[in-house]
């Protein structure tokens, strides 16, 4: 996970990764559309407009899910609504 600018520099970056493994396979579209469009072999881009239904849904991700990479997603979340022009990258394989 990385914050980037316009330019494609990276502002933040997150040290953790999103266990694949856990069953993010398994989430209802419906209820989790931003976290359904990560998949670990592409990347995923989410703007300041996207990124607090991104918080809302980590605020109820099933608790199998969690780890350290939700407490950084949402430190990168808070980087991209302060800044200008930013974007919050799920950088896949």
């Amino acid at each position: 996970m990385a914050v980037r600018g316009d330019s494609g520099n990276v502002v933040a970056r997150a040290k953790a990764g999103v266990d694949w493994m856990a069953g993010f396979a398994d989430l209802d579209m419906a209820q989790f559309p931003m976290l359904w469009a990560l998949t670990p072999y592409g990347d995923a881009v989410f703007n300041q407009r996207q990124v607090p239904l991104l918080l809302a849904e980590l605020d109820r991700l099933p608790a199998h899910l969690d780890g350290d990479w939700v407490g950084q997603a949402r430190e990168l979340c808070r980087v991209v609504e302060r800044g200008q022009h930013l974007y919050l990258w799920f950088v896949g394989d």
